[in-house]
């Protein structure tokens, strides 16, 4: 292959290799930020292994175009790495700064050898953008007092953060990262009012499918369609319900589902008694949802209220 020809293909190569590591990087800071947060531990390994897997393929690609200072730097932040995979080993800080000082070094390296500029955050920043933490013995205290001052019907909110709390203690890790007490509580948050938009929305179509179903002749007046589609839509609201493990509304929506499916099937009348019954305890589980979605906003109020003093 010609001199210039030859140049052209490695440039080119070159190019493609910095649009890869920049996508890898951005996944492998991704991954970090989110495994500072202390996960579940099948999260946590999933993370983990996202981190070594970008590391591993950036290093892999430098190396098929020659690219020696950045392979050597890639590989050499693997043992950085390994120190974070067992979720059941504390991490400290200073595991997180050193895989990001390593961070630093493969930037540096990819910036000389393609001239491209990586922008890479120093030591200093990489211990800033660390989340504070709270003892997490002290977190353990806050909690249970919370519980005994509790006045509302539990969400197991609070039970949820004590629990992992305390699984913590028992592997010897002394702080809690705050930003993923936060985190849960606005996963929680969304998903509540995510459900209860969707019960609410749903309320209306069901009690007029409901209704329809009474009739004095030996089959419902309600079209085949709707009833599938009414079917469905109580399927996703129990789908729902065990999502944010609303118990309660759980058991409701597996009962209506299993009533309509039985109509579907048998095509039997229902007296308008029995279906008023169903049309009432409907409104009765949309206002229980209401008061256990409120439950939880005044949970998640207390728990960030004891964060802050």
């Amino acid at each position: 292959m010609p001199v210039k020809a030859e140049d052209g293909f490695q440039k080119e190569l070159v190019e493609l290799f910095v649009q890869e590591a920049h996508e890898w990087l951005q996944q492998i800071h991704v991954a970090l930020d989110e495994l500072q947060q202390a996960p579940e531990s099948d999260r946590h390994r999933l993370l983990a292994q996202t981190i070594k897997l970008g590391i591993t393929n950036l290093g892999g690609s430098a190396a098929t175009v020659n690219l020696t200072d950045v392979e050597r730097a890639s590989f050499s932040a693997l043992p950085f790495i390994e120190a974070l995979q067992d979720p059941s080993t504390p991490v400290s800080a200073d595991d997180f700064v050193a895989l990001c000082k390593q961070l630093g070094h493969i930037h540096g390296a990819l910036t000389r050898a393609t001239g491209v500029p990586f922008d890479a955050a120093s030591p200093q920043a990489a211990e800033q953008s660390l989340s504070p933490t709270i003892p997490t013995k002290e977190l353990v205290d806050l909690l249970q007092g919370l519980q005994l001052q509790s006045r509302t019907v539990p969400r197991n909110l609070i039970q949820t953060i004590l629990a992992q709390a305390e699984s913590l203690i028992q592997h010897g890790t002394t702080d809690y990262q705050v930003a993923s007490i936060q985190e849960f509580l606005e996963r929680s948050a969304e998903g509540d009012q995510v459900f209860l938009t969707l019960v609410q929305q749903q309320e209306r179509h069901l009690t007029g499918i409901l209704r329809a179903l009474t009739s004095d002749s030996t089959r419902p007046g309600v079209p085949l369609p709707d009833l599938h589609m009414a079917a469905e839509r109580v399927s996703q609201l129990w789908s729902a319900a065990q999502q944010v493990n609303a118990s309660q509304a759980v058991t409701f929506f597996m009962g209506l589902h299993s009533f309509l499916k039985i109509v579907l099937q048998q095509r039997v009348a229902i007296p308008a008694r029995s279906i008023e019954a169903v049309v009432l305890r409907l409104a009765q589980c949309v206002k229980a949802i209401e008061a256990w979605v409120e439950s939880g906003r005044v949970e998640r109020a207390a728990i960030q209220g004891a964060l802050c003093h």
